[in-house]
C-alpha cells in the first residue's frame, strides 16, 4: 500500500488556479513591462522595442515564479493585480495612452 494521500478538489483547485495566475498574470505584467520598457529606454525605437521584448521573457518567468512561491493564491493575485496597476500607471504618464502616440 501506498503512503500517499490523494490530492482532494480543494488541493487540485489551487494548483489550477495558480496556473491560470501564472500563465493569463504573468502574460499581463510582461506585456505592460515591454512597453513601459519600449517606452523608457533611451535606446532608438526598434532596439528598445527588442530590448523590452527580450526582458519580457525573464519578467514572465519571474511572475510564474512568483505565484507558486505566494504563501496564498490571494496573496499572488494581489501582488501581480498591484504590479499590473502601477506598470499601467506608469504607461499612462509616459503618454502610452495619448490620442496620437504612435507618431
Amino acid at each position: 500500500m501506498s503512503a500517499r494521500a490523494m490530492p482532494t478538489l480543494a488541493n487540485r483547485a489551487a494548483v489550477a488556479g495558480r496556473v491560470l495566475l501564472a500563465i493569463l498574470g504573468g502574460y499581463g505584467v510582461a506585456a505592460l513591462s515591454s512597453a513601459l520598457l519600449a517606452l523608457i529606454l533611451p535606446f532608438p525605437r526598434a532596439e528598445a522595442v527588442s530590448a523590452g521584448t527580450l526582458a519580457s521573457f525573464a519578467i514572465m518567468a519571474a511572475a510564474a515564479i512568483w505565484v507558486f512561491a505566494a504563501r496564498t493564491l490571494g496573496r499572488a493575485a494581489v501582488v501581480l493585480g498591484l504590479t499590473a496597476l502601477l506598470l499601467t500607471g506608469a504607461l499612462w504618464l509616459a503618454g502610452a495612452f495619448a490620442h496620437g502616440a504612435a507618431a
